[in-house]
């Protein structure tokens, strides 16, 4: 069901959407991986989907991943011809194995929080090219790694992480137990984007912003651009895109960020939105 800004903004712009793809104008395609590109329930990727990812990648139409996956885990949208990665909730962005954008975090302050969540055994995740967590691991850890990264068995723990380049924290913490991070590191920013996952941040880092990142190394505008989402981390760059649509399994908060929501992405969600609008 459309939220009302869905239905208002279809309204006012589809007129000016169908006009921007029949003019050709259209260049860039960003979608979020788990629960958008994936199924929602079993993290397998749909026959319809991978033929419309193969349509605009034939139609000259780039192709963008924009995920909370480390690039490691990106394969099997290698597979489908996807050439550039925002990875690590727009910390790592990758275009034919060049890093194009990146933002590490300090060594000192990684060692510090590590060394912190050790202590209280808390549950830590870093996002290097690959993906580590530092062993700790709960009941309602295990579920949030497979809601969000599709994530079934223990992560594997680097024997000395904090000698690697992070470019990202995730804690995971009840509301309680960030409070204690947020007294305990106050020049960190903690931002919920899960029941039970943070990002731990040093400086802004999102979504759009690696987008802006992208859409200026190809030299192109954001009014060229579709976005798929499901998430609240998805929120930014629904917004920020020409056109932003939301998953029908998605988030209420990304629903209503949307211009558009259209089908599960269990129910072929990108190749109906995909044909609503012309593109394929």
């Amino acid at each position: 069901m459309e939220s009302v800004k869905g239905i208002q903004s279809n309204c006012l712009r589809f007129d000016c959407i169908k006009e921007l793809i029949i003019t050709h104008a259209l260049q860039n395609c960003f979608f979020d991986v788990d629960g958008t590109l994936t199924h929602d329930a079993d993290g397998s990727i749909s026959e319809s989907t991978r033929e419309a990812i193969g349509t605009l990648i034939s139609k000259g139409i780039r192709v963008v991943a924009a995920t909370g996956r480390p690039f490691s885990m990106c394969e099997v949208l290698q597979e489908l011809g996807i050439e550039t990665f925002i990875t690590a909730n727009g910390a790592y962005v990758m275009h034919n194995n060049e890093v194009i954008h990146k933002v590490a975090m300090d060594p000192h302050t990684v060692r510090e929080i590590t060394a912190f969540a050790q202590t209280n055994r808390h549950g830590l995740s870093f996002y290097t090219d690959s993906y580590w967590t530092n062993g700790v691991q709960d009941e309602m850890m295990g579920q949030a790694l497979q809601e969000t990264l599709s994530i079934h068995a223990a992560p594997a723990v680097h024997e000395d992480i904090c000698s690697q380049e992070i470019y990202l924290l995730c804690l995971f913490a009840t509301d309680e137990v960030a409070e204690r991070y947020l007294t305990a590191f106050p020049h960190l920013i903690f931002r919920r984007w899960h029941p039970y996952v943070l990002s731990v941040l040093q400086e802004e880092v999102s979504k759009s912003l690696a987008i802006s990142e992208v859409l200026r190394y190809f030299g192109i505008d954001r009014s060229e651009a579709i976005a798929f989402g499901d998430g609240d981390n998805d929120i930014d760059m629904l917004e920020l895109a020409g056109l932003g649509i939301a998953m029908g399994n998605g988030s209420e908060k990304a629903k209503r960020a949307a211009d558009f929501i259209t089908k599960k992405s269990s129910e072929d969600g990108i190749a109906y939105a995909l044909h609503k609008y012309g593109v394929i």
